[in-house]
């Protein structure tokens, strides 16, 4: 009996459909193998650059799409997967919802990839111009990632240079410039691909380029590293203080105690030097109780470490809470006050609070309420500590956001310092992706930044992002390290993003008018 030819037609489809299912995933997380902690930039590049010759080689904006959103899935879901750190911190209560995290988010990364795809192939025809479009769409995702929903952008194409000479760029065109480098890198062996008649020809062409597109950025990037920075280190020895305060331990009556002493004996005693530090520095909600009923702790702590102390802690203003930075002074009196604004959706405040409040859903990260509140907004603080200069505060989550960054005028400030706890991201990927993203802030505002954290990686990085000492995570520990010196306002400093979202935006609409021209030879 022979086999129905329509059948054998039907199950050999629904085989390639499987196998291009699994090629465009398995695409997608080689493409995330450039994001920290793994670093393996030149793997994420040629899977761009097969991710872009697939979505180009499609015969429609839907298949395009489709192929994007495969891709964004194994992407995000890899580079990403530490979402589910969170939910075990306690997984009695929450760890039923770390799959939907993981799932949640890798799906809606990967929307954040095939609907800019599927908009920008709808007008363009050719693999050659629908390889721009599709480039060009990428790299506008990145940016409109940082802005949508209240922003998340994490694990962008350009984070995989972060720690390459190539980084440097961020300095000219910031965080969403180095994913457009990233995509113009996958793109143009495709494109000279489609655009010559020898198509080998064509693809040895464009890898050519690509490699003198590299090779370009690199030395840019290293003659950048190798110049000296100014020699204006600061006198003042700041002491960063990191407990490794295990967040499931964090908030219990008994290790709070525990981990407020380790806090104290850290801060304590003299510098290799034999000297006192200037200031002190704790992470991110460093103590478990409230800066208005913190009682005599800011006299004991200022008899225990004889200096000012800077310090993550939460405080509350009638029935509203907030993530706090807050300066106790050498006196035992409280000075400066800083709020963090902007909040992590569902981790430190619930959308439509009240609403999910009765569904029984809060902020896990919030220790009080369901929620914080956000603060004012970003501002320099001037005149911290022992005469130190002026500097912008971001805890956690702010340090993620470019955007945020006070970067000219007169209100710039010469140092930055990121407060986190990030214990909450595990210890495979999230920190050190975080601690990635401090450094890229520092290489696109020349500013330096010092970073305290609670479990690691506390770090002091200069004004190029390179770090000069470090605690690794998970240890208890305690750094003592001048400020490093700061730069000139940087390009990217005084013009943003923008220049690298407008040649996108121009690109796609190149895109769209050779497509239109090829399709009408005859037109003009």
């Amino acid at each position: 009996m022979s086999a129905d030819p329509s059948s054998l037609s039907r199950s050999s489809g629904s085989g390639r459909r499987v196998a291009l299912f699994a090629c465009d995933i398995l695409l997608g997380a080689a493409a995330a193998l450039g994001q920290a902690p793994w670093g393996l930039w030149p793997v994420s590049v040629a899977a761009f650059a097969l991710i872009v010759w697939r979505v180009a080689t499609t015969t429609s904006a839907r298949d395009g799409a489709l192929s994007s959103l495969r891709a964004g899935i194994g992407y995000f879901a890899l580079s990403m997967f530490w979402i589910i750190e969170p939910f075990l911190v306690e997984p009695e209560i929450y760890g039923w919802l770390a799959p939907f995290a993981l799932t949640g988010i890798a799906v809606g990364g990967a929307l954040f990839w095939a609907v800019p795809t599927w908009l920008a192939l709808l007008p363009v025809r050719g693999a050659a111009m629908r390889g721009v479009a599709f480039a060009a769409a990428i790299v506008l995702s990145d940016w409109l990632r940082g802005w949508l929903f209240t922003g998340l952008p994490w694990a962008l194409g350009g984070h995989i240079w972060i720690d390459s000479p190539v980084g440097q760029i961020a300095a000219l065109a910031g965080s969403i410039g180095l994913s457009a480098l990233t995509m113009l890198l996958a793109l143009l062996p495709n494109l000279l691909r489609a655009l010559d008649n020898n198509r080998m020809r064509g693809l040895l062409s464009g890898a050519a380029l690509s490699l003198a597109v590299l090779a370009g950025a690199w030395a840019y990037g290293s003659a950048r590293l190798s110049t000296p920075l100014p020699d204006t280190t600061r006198p003042q020895i700041l002491r960063l203080v990191q407990p490794n305060a295990e967040q499931r331990l964090k908030w219990d009556p008994y290790w709070s105690g525990v981990f407020f002493q380790r806090l104290i004996d850290l801060s304590s005693g003299p510098t290799a030097e034999g000297g006192r530090p200037d200031v002190v520095i704790w992470p991110e909600t460093a103590v478990n109780f409230l800066l208005e009923h913190a009682g005599t702790a800011p006299q004991d702590i200022k008899t225990a470490i004889e200096a000012p102390l800077l310090l993550g802690i939460q405080r509350v203003e009638g029935n509203r809470y907030f993530n706090s930075f807050a300066e106790f002074r050498r006196d035992g009196t409280i000075g400066q006050i800083y709020d963090k604004f902007h909040l992590v959706p569902f981790g430190e405040y619930t959308p439509w609070g009240d609403a999910m409040s009765r569904l029984g859903i809060s902020a896990f990260a919030a220790r009080y309420g369901n929620g914080y509140t956000p603060g004012d907004g970003a501002h320099v603080l001037r005149g911290l500590g022992a005469g130190l200069p002026p500097v912008q505060v971001l805890i956690c989550y702010e340090a993620v956001f470019s955007r945020h960054l006070i970067t000219q005028g007169a209100e710039r400030p010469e140092w930055l310092l990121q407060i986190t706890n990030d214990a909450w991201f595990g210890t495979q990927s999230g920190p050190w992706q975080h601690l990635a993203q401090a450094r890229l802030r520092a290489i696109e505002s020349g500013l330096p930044l010092i970073r305290v954290a609670n479990t690691g990686v506390t770090a002091v990085i200069d004004a190029r992002g390179t770090i000069k000492a470090q605690l690794d995570l998970g240890i208890e520990g305690r750094l003592d390290a001048a400020l490093p010196a700061s730069l000139a306002s940087t390009p990217w400093s005084k013009l943003g993003d923008w220049p690298a979202v407008l040649l996108a935006a121009l690109a796609l609409l190149g895109a769209i008018v050779g497509s239109g021209l090829k399709r009408n030879p005859s037109a003009g």
